[in-house]
């Protein structure tokens, strides 16, 4: 019995115990400057090409951090950019790219499989989305809304890359 009690006693603390390095998990999310950025060069992009749009830029768990929307914008633009930017960011993808993979959650709530939401991953980090509504399209439903959010990731690249 004391044999038993002693091996039990053993692996019962060797499990239990928490390693400090296993303790918090540590993450990256883009400030609001870096994510008002990226929703005013999109939406700028956007605008020069004579498309009225809405841009929403989230966290990496689909919270929202920017908002951009040119006055002409539909009304309908504004939850659609920000459910394009929330699918991304939960996604960790690209909305044309996800539409094809996740066609059956069609119709599911705050999902957008509609191009224009982009992940924005950058040097290693997952730091959320961003997302954009309004443009028509040339090939494919949003791929023109896709082109604009690229604008506003790549005016931004550079920092979050080589951020500390």
């Amino acid at each position: 019995m004391h044999k038993f009690s002693l091996v039990f006693l053993t692996l019962f603390f060797s499990n239990s115990a928490i390693a400090a390095s296993d303790a918090y998990v540590s993450t990256r999310i883009m400030s609001a400057a870096i994510a008002n950025k990226i929703a005013t060069t999109a939406e700028q992009t956007c605008k020069k090409k004579g498309y009225q749009v809405s841009v929403a830029v989230v966290d990496r768990y689909g919270n929202l951090i920017s908002f951009s929307r040119d006055p002409l914008a539909g009304a309908h633009t504004i939850d659609v950019a920000r459910d394009k930017a929330y699918t991304a960011a939960t996604f960790q993808g690209d909305t044309l790219t996800l539409a094809k993979q996740l066609d059956f959650l069609k119709g599911t709530p705050h999902l957008s499989l509609v191009g224009g939401g982009i992940a924005v991953k950058l040097g290693g980090y997952m730091y959320g989305a961003v997302g954009v509504s309004g443009a028509p399209r040339d090939k494919l439903p949003g791929d023109v809304d896709h082109a604009c959010a690229m604008t506003g990731i790549e005016a931004v690249k550079e920092a979050l890359e080589f951020a500390e």
